[in-house]
C-alpha cells in the first residue's frame, strides 16, 4: 500500500543527460503524486524564481559563447541557492514534497566532468552555498548520445550546442556520481514515455525513509 507520510518534507531531484525526459518525467511525477494525496510542489532547475529565470536566460542564450566554465559554475550555484532560500527550503518546512528538475548533480556532470572544473571542487562549492546540497533521493535517467540527439528540438540552447565529446562526459558524470551515492538510483531512459514513468514510479513506491 502507497504510504503518502513517508514523502511529507522530503526532496527528490530527477536529473540527467539532455534528451533524457527528465522534465516530462518530472512533471508527470508531481502529477502522480499529487494523486496520491502528497501535497508535492516541482521546480525546474535553473529557475523558478524571477532571478533564477533570468539566470538561466543568461546561461543558454547561444550568444554567450565566451562564457567560461568557472562562470556557469557561479552562475548555476547562484540560481540554486535562490531557489533553495525562495522556494525549497520554505516548502520543505512546511512538510511539502518537492520535486526537482535538476540539481547539484548537473553541475557536476556538466562544468564538473565535462567542462573539466572538476567535480569536487562543485561540490565544495555547493556545500559552502547551501544549507543542504543533496536530496533525499536523486533519480539519474541514463541515455545514449544517439538517442538523445534524436529527441532534442533543432532550436538547441547553448548547453545542447557543446559538442558530442562533452555531452560524453556528462554522461560519465552522471553515471561517476551514481556509483558514489548510495541515495542515487539509475534508471535507462530510453523507452517510451510511458516506460520510463513506470521504472520511476516503481523506484518511488518502494522508496523507504533511512533510518534514524
Amino acid at each position: 500500500m502507497f504510504s503518502k507520510s513517508k514523502f511529507a518534507g522530503k526532496f527528490i531531484a530527477l536529473d540527467g543527460p539532455d534528451g533524457c525526459g527528465k522534465t516530462t518525467q518530472t512533471k508527470l511525477l508531481v502529477d502522480w503524486l499529487a494523486k496520491q494525496g502528497v501535497d508535492v510542489v516541482g521546480f525546474r532547475e535553473p529557475g523558478a524564481t524571477a532571478i533564477g529565470e533570468k539566470i538561466r536566460d543568461i546561461l543558454l542564450n547561444p550568444e554567450h559563447k565566451a562564457m567560461d566554465t568557472a562562470t556557469e559554475v557561479m552562475l548555476y550555484m547562484a540560481a540554486r541557492v535562490q531557489l533553495w532560500n525562495e522556494k525549497i527550503s520554505p516548502a520543505l518546512k512546511d512538510n511539502k514534497c518537492v520535486v526537482v528538475d535538476r540539481w547539484l548533480s548537473s553541475t557536476c556532470a556538466y562544468q564538473g566532468n565535462a567542462g573539466g572544473f572538476g567535480m569536487d571542487k562543485v561540490i565544495k562549492i555547493a556545500t559552502d552555498c547551501l544549507e543542504r546540497p543533496w536530496p533525499d533521493l536523486t533519480i539519474i535517467l541514463d541515455i545514449d548520445l544517439e538517442t538523445a540527439a534524436k529527441r532534442l528540438k533543432k532550436d538547441l540552447d547553448r548547453m545542447e550546442q557543446k559538442g558530442d565529446n562533452y555531452h560524453r562526459k556528462v554522461r560519465e558524470g552522471f553515471l561517476k556520481l551514481a556509483k558514489q551515492h548510495r541515495d542515487f538510483i539509475v534508471v535507462d531512459a530510453t523507452g517510451d514515455i510511458n516506460t520510463v514513468q513506470e521504472k520511476v514510479l516503481e523506484i518511488i513506491s518502494q522508496y523507504k525513509q533511512p533510518a534514524g
